[in-house]
């Protein structure tokens, strides 16, 4: 919305005239009429809320003695309702006491006529009015509106959205927001300068007006944030508008001197749902969706009701890392990945590993085992409703990219990630390949491990610089459990080379030493840092057994 489009002409101005004089009305009206007013009229205060609330009027006159409802009353109820903007009200009145004319200002009236009235000094009060109209707009649309892109404000949006919230749910009908952000906006501002960037946002805001209905909101959410409001539309209808929008905004050339700069923005869409709270709900879910598009390499759409699968996304690693996480990166946190599915097996085979490893997703590998995309028990169910798909290969059913992050990325950017989006696990790779996954689960596990590693949940309290450890409590303790650890799992290997008959006592038995050897690795690795402080003696000691050098 442009300042323009808020000028108020005298034909512009719709006038409310409310009366129970029809003679009174009749000659009003066409004084009126001749000057350019549009009018519409009511014969008493009952009808006037009824026409106010089908179409608000600029300007209201109304007569002081009515039947039923005055316009004493009729003026408190119209300054009570919640109305798109301000009515300038004008009281027709006999009556001029100052105690009077206290009591209609105090109402809520703008201005008095006195009867019998002028034509000329009903015109003339009528322009006054329409002044102090479109002064009210004037301050109303700097108050409501982006400066910049005409778009409405953060707050503004919002109280409309509780309005539209409201409505939906009352009705029963679908609400949806898309979140808009232009990918690598600062680099234009750095590049090209703000006046560069001011226009782009500009081009923006007028290419959201251009894609939106009447009845659609718009507003500039910071930066280089748009939000979008789409009434009686639901997600998968957002998405599809979103996408319009997207490919319009890509294909956007913006002249720079002697450059082109080509444009794109990343989107996110979320829907009204019943177990949604408020508003606020509906925009974090966008908002997610909208970090999920940015991370797996923007200029995309991303629902939010897709991020309940491992799907989609590859995502980037930047990130700071501090605190409990500082120095700890995902391969340190991953759980190691022994096998994936191969994107030429069968839809037939991947139901059966996934019977067998008690999983419901996986990524999926070439032939030189890089990771190609991911499938999950849901894509499989999707296809299995025709016997001739347990034939079709992997390739054909899976989903085609996955959220990844590199084994360097530090554990922080997944951490955040997962508590800031509904998705449960992600994937780790090294040069392409997937070797782990980090879930909400790993992540549980690991934050107790650090607990238990740190003696927050025994008795025994750690170590202090200094002091002289139990020999059972060292560093070179840990040593040999690993030593012993790495041993058994090398001895569990070799049965699987020999032609054993029954491998499942090996396995059983290999499975539960080991679990006991790394039970102790956890349990003692509080003492790792113990490496001085050691007496003389206890050196000596320590040599004798053969613990140290």
């Amino acid at each position: 919305m442009k300042e323009s489009d808020t000028l108020m002409t005298l034909s512009d101005t719709k006038v409310l005239l409310v009366d129970d004089d029809p003679a009174m009305v009749r000659l009003l009206s066409k004084w009126l009429e001749s000057g350019e007013y549009s009018v519409r009229t009511a014969g008493d205060g009952d009808q006037a809320l009824t026409a106010i609330e089908e179409e608000c009027p600029d300007i209201l006159i109304t007569d002081w003695e009515m039947p039923r409802m005055d316009g004493l009353e009729l003026c408190r109820r119209v300054r009570q309702l919640d109305l798109p903007h301000y009515i300038y009200t004008i009281f027709l009145t006999v009556r001029s006491t100052p105690s009077e004319m206290i009591e209609g200002l105090e109402i809520g009236a703008d201005d008095f006529l006195s009867k019998p009235v002028y034509q000329g000094e009903l015109l003339a009060r009528l322009r006054a009015g329409t002044r102090v109209v479109e002064l009210e707009r004037r301050l109303s649309l700097v108050a409501c509106t982006d400066p910049l892109t005409g778009l409405l404000t953060r707050r503004t949006f919002f109280e409309s959205m509780e309005k539209e919230w409201h409505r939906a749910g009352r009705h029963h009908l679908p609400l949806s927001c898309v979140m808009l952000d232009l990918d690598f906006f600062k680099r234009i501002n750095d590049t090209h300068g703000h006046p560069v960037g001011d226009a782009v946002l500009s081009l923006i805001g007028d290419v959201l007006k251009q894609s939106c209905r009447a009845s659609d909101e718009i507003c500039r959410y910071g930066g280089e944030e748009f939000c979008v409001m789409l009434p009686e539309t639901d997600e998968q209808e957002a998405a599809a508008w979103a996408e319009r929008v997207r490919q319009r905004v890509a294909s956007l050339i913006v002249p720079v001197g002697n450059h082109e700069l080509q444009i794109s923005g990343s989107f996110g869409v979320g829907q009204r749902h019943d177990d949604n709270q408020k508003p606020a709900d509906l925009i974090d879910q966008a908002d997610q969706a909208l970090l999920c598009a940015k991370a797996s390499g923007r200029n995309r759409v991303v629902r939010y009701q897709s991020l309940s699968n491992i799907n989609e996304l590859n995502l980037d690693s930047s990130g700071q890392q501090g605190g409990l996480f500082h120095g700890i990166v995902a391969r340190h946190v991953m759980t190691p990945l022994v096998v994936c599915l191969r994107e030429d097996e069968t839809v037939g085979q991947a139901a059966e590993f996934f019977l067998r490893s008690r999983i419901n997703s996986t990524p999926v590998v070439d032939a030189d085992g890089n990771i190609t995309g991911v499938l999950s028990e849901k894509d499989l169910l999707a296809v299995m409703v025709s016997p001739a798909c347990w034939k079709d290969p992997v390739r054909e059913v899976m989903r085609p990219s996955i959220i990844s992050y590199d084994e360097d990325t530090p554990i922080q950017n997944i951490y955040e990630f997962i508590c800031r989006v509904s998705i449960r696990r992600v994937v780790i790779v090294s040069g392409g390949r997937p070797t782990g996954t980090i879930s909400r689960g790993t992540l549980l596990r690991w934050f107790k491990n650090l607990v238990t590693s740190k003696g927050l949940l025994e008795d025994e309290p750690v170590l202090q610089t200094g002091e002289v450890p139990d020999p059972h409590h060292s560093k070179q303790r840990l040593a040999e459990t690993a030593r012993e650890l790495a041993h058994q799992a090398t001895e569990l290997e070799r049965r699987f080379e020999e032609d054993v008959e029954d491998l499942v006592p090996y396995i059983v038995g290999g499975a539960t030493g080991m679990q006991g050897l790394v039970n102790d690795l956890l349990a003692y690795s509080r003492f790792a840092n113990q490496t001085t402080g050691l007496g003389n003696g206890m050196q000596s000691l320590l040599r004798e057994s053969g613990l140290v050098d």
